[in-house]
């Protein structure tokens, strides 16, 4: 197989990549050259698809199995790259979200769900749910039903991360002491290990696939407290969990999702959309994810290899301030000779 893939050098890009290399195909990346270099043994282009004249690496007659786009911003870029490519790409596979359905989905909903109106295939960037639903529209328009696969992407996790949900929770637990732990603890959790999303999506391409995929974990793949157990162990065990529950924790004007990543309260529309979707015809088409202590293990085993802070995308979470943290735990926290302490 030979693969095409717009990006190619980070998180989901990267995974792909490193999964299509694994199969032995071989790989082509194109993207601006500005993050972190390729694999071995992948060919790179450079150019940036929203400049003029920025596909222009890409003009030939070369011909691929397979493309893989996972941008998120203005559609027309998607819709510009599927139109040069359109006859020489066996397939078009749009990585989206399951944003794209109309909010709330319902607990269960599947590939079926009403999308959200008002996107477009040569749209500009609007906001998130619009901008990918425009992306999937303009993979449609040029490639047709019959040779699209939209990935319906839910919470990614896994190493590479971009938008910090999981490191966030692994550098907070490795700070130890006393950690404000979301309840409850058996909160069934739905996510995708950036690598199985990676595999599936190679799969996809291996059986000819096409149409609208949700791709996340069966309902209740793990839960928070089997999430969080693993990162405080992974971490050293210095972390302290203190199970808090859901209702002190919104009286408190804490942010689900973003100051807490990955945790929505129980009982909620937003924990229906986030982590009760329909997964069947992705598990019936090959999608196989591996357990949670491998994901929450292999991400900080990456953390850790990084000279820095992790590579943050425009869409990072913002994490719990530590003063709030202490405050709704009922902590004093003090400053002592320019170093915070936190004391019973």
């Amino acid at each position: 197989m030979r693969l095409l893939v717009l990006g190619g050098t980070n998180f989901v890009g990267r995974s792909v990549v490193e999964a299509a290399l694994g199969r032995g195909w071989e790989v082509t990346v194109f993207n601006r050259g500005r993050l972190a270099a390729p694999p071995p043994g992948v060919r790179a282009l450079t150019g940036d698809r929203t400049a003029p004249g920025g596909l222009a690496a890409l003009e030939g007659e070369e011909t691929w199995d397979a493309v893989v786009d996972t941008w998120s911003q203005a559609p027309r870029a998607v819709h510009e790259a599927a139109r040069l490519l359109g006859d020489r790409a066996g397939r078009y596979v749009y990585v989206s979200s399951c944003s794209v359905y109309t909010w709330a989905p319902p607990a269960g909903y599947d590939e079926s769900a009403p999308v959200v109106e008002g996107a477009a295939p040569d749209a500009e960037q609007t906001d998130y749910a619009r901008d990918k639903r425009g992306g999937e529209l303009a993979a449609l328009d040029v490639f047709g039903a019959d040779r699209s696969v939209l990935v319906r992407c839910g919470l990614i996790l896994g190493p590479y991360e971009n938008v910090g949900r999981l490191p966030w929770w692994l550098t907070r637990t490795a700070r130890g002491g006393p950690v404000l732990a979301p309840g409850p603890r058996a909160l069934p959790l739905q996510y995708i290990d950036a690598r199985d999303l990676a595999e599936w999506i190679v799969g996809a391409v291996e059986q000819q696939l096409s149409g609208p995929y949700n791709l996340m974990s069966p309902q209740g793949h793990t839960t928070m407290g089997e999430l969080l157990d693993t990162c405080a162990e992974v971490t050293g065990g210095r972390a302290e969990l203190r199970w808090t529950e859901p209702q002190v924790i919104l009286d408190a004007g804490i942010e689900p999702w973003t100051q807490l990543p990955v945790w929505v309260p129980p009982g909620t529309d937003m924990h229906d959309a986030l982590h009760a979707a329909d997964v069947s015809p992705a598990l019936a088409t090959g999608l196989r994810c591996r357990p949670v202590a491998e994901t929450v293990a292999d991400t900080w085993r990456w953390v850790r290899s990084l000279d820095g802070e992790p590579p943050f995308s425009p869409r990072a979470v913002k994490g719990l301030d530590p003063e709030v943290e202490a405050k709704v735990l009922g902590l004093d926290r003090r400053v002592d000779g320019g170093v915070s302490s936190t004391t019973p």
